[in-house]
């Protein structure tokens, strides 16, 4: 395996639609999945798409860590923590109009964050590395680890999708202003 270099905001791999993946299970997909994997966690990501890594075919990879999740999300699948999940060709569709306000960060944009509108509540499907057919319902943390990996797919990082730039920032920085007022 090997771990790959990873597309910055400005490379035009990131600006612009992902391919669909045609053989989900040709080995060079196989090869490119297991190279993923090794990088986001040389990058101690949580999550990565095949365009940061200069490819530009329709594939993420996320896992979702256990923060401490409480009672109500351990008995709800679509909120707690999941594996590593592998989507090919992945669909999201919104279930409501509601949406949440949170940080977010990504390889692509080392070193900065931002507050980001994402669905609540989302359905999302695709292929599992074994060919599978993947399904899911997803709340919270998970919903938004989804939609921010799939917006890479179509030449979105997360910044396009703030309301409030005064919201966007170096981490340092804002934990700095954080500590300062109390917010972050």
């Amino acid at each position: 395996m090997a771990i790959l270099k990873i597309a910055r905001m400005g490379h035009p791999v990131l600006r612009r639609p992902a391919e669909p993946v045609t053989d989900p299970g040709a080995s060079e997909i196989k090869r490119l999945i297991a190279d993923m994997i090794d990088t986001m966690r040389d990058a101690q990501g949580i999550g990565l798409a095949a365009p940061q890594v200069h490819v530009a075919k329709r594939l993420v990879i996320f896992h979702v860590p256990d923060e401490g999740t409480d009672e109500e999300s351990e008995d709800d699948p679509s909120s707690g923590p999941r594996p590593l999940t592998i989507l090919i060709n992945p669909e999201i569709e919104p279930l409501g109009e509601e949406r949440t306000l949170d940080w977010e960060a990504c390889l692509s944009l080392p070193g900065m964050m931002g507050m980001v509108p994402r669905f609540a509540h989302i359905r999302y499907r695709g292929i599992a590395a074994d060919g599978a057919l993947v399904e899911r319902v997803a709340e919270g943390f998970h919903a938004r680890v989804v939609q921010h990996e799939c917006d890479h797919l179509d030449g979105l990082l997360y910044p396009l999708r703030m309301t409030d730039l005064s919201q966007f920032g170096f981490v340092e920085e804002l934990r700095h202003a954080a500590g300062a007022s109390g917010e972050l």
